[in-house]
């Protein structure tokens, strides 16, 4: 339980570096940046790889060959991408509705070993000493600490749920954010309001969603409005809506079990390709 408890913590910390990169915290930029770097020190984040593939998120989202978010080798977003899929990620593809949560457990390491594969290849970062020495310094913290008091097994065994269990909790928010919605190809070309709205999904509000989701299931809001704090995000709904109706531009909203049945239905539907029998 306490690994689990752990989970928890470090994805809502995640929240808040998420936050501080959109700048909603202060309104100087380095105090911000201060946030990042903290939150990297106590999750193990790379700061400077994450606002870099959150930012392309952002400016292109659900279109393909441009929004890292689509483009994973274990799954498939559209039915081009599924049949041009090889190895282990063609199989995963082929049945990914069924592997999709299992898979999530692998979300937390994911984005550890991306912000470590980001340093390695020496990409662009704010903070070229900074964030390296903290991200090791807070894993070394980690680390020692988990096998200080519980030892080899206990704490491999410790780590593993708390991965897994931080994995399946991010994969959990995020995923109703955009998957199952509307796939752009690399050259289609949509003014910046309706590649926003149409490619997001919201989840109905309650004050449990807003807290478990961390202010994210207001999607389509936070992508018009990714500067906005997220407490003003449900604030804003009324005023976007009644915007967005006046522009015929559909916005959809659904159910937290809704959106999970339309993300398996999809891609369900995507994968169909690599299970037909060659004639």
């Amino acid at each position: 339980m306490n690994a689990v408890f752990l989970a928890l913590t470090f994805t809502n910390l995640e929240f808040l570096g998420h936050d501080s990169g959109h700048r909603q915290i202060f309104k100087k930029p380095k105090y911000n940046d201060w946030v990042l770097l903290a939150v990297g020190f106590m999750t193990g984040m790379t700061p400077s790889w994450w606002q870099d593939k959150h930012n392309t998120h952002h400016r292109a989202p659900n279109q393909m060959e441009i929004d890292g978010d689509i483009e994973v080798f274990l799954f498939a977003f559209s039915q081009e991408q599924a049949m041009g899929m090889k190895g282990i990620g063609r199989f995963t593809a082929r049945y990914q509705a069924f592997f999709f949560y299992p898979l999530l457990t692998l979300t937390s390491l994911s984005l550890l070993f991306g912000g470590i594969a980001y340093q390695l290849r020496k990409e662009r970062m704010r903070y070229p000493i900074m964030e390296p020495a903290l991200v090791v310094a807070g894993l070394a913290v980690y680390l020692t600490l988990i096998f200080f008091f519980l030892g080899p097994w206990y704490g491999a065994a410790f780590i593993a749920v708390h991965r897994a269990a931080g994995g399946v909790y991010m994969g959990s928010v995020f995923a109703p954010n955009h998957k199952g919605m509307p796939i752009l190809d690399k050259d289609t070309e949509l003014d910046f309001l309706h590649q926003q709205v149409l490619t997001a999904r919201d989840v109905k509000g309650s004050p449990l969603a807003d807290f478990w989701y961390g202010g994210l299931n207001y999607q389509v809001e936070h992508h018009l409005f990714p500067n906005m704090p997220r407490n003003n995000l449900k604030r804003s709904q009324p005023i976007v809506r009644s915007f967005l109706e006046e522009k015929g531009i559909p916005i959809h909203e659904t159910s937290v079990w809704q959106s999970h049945k339309e993300i398996l239905g999809f891609l369900h539907g995507v994968s169909a390709p690599l299970r037909q029998k060659k004639s």
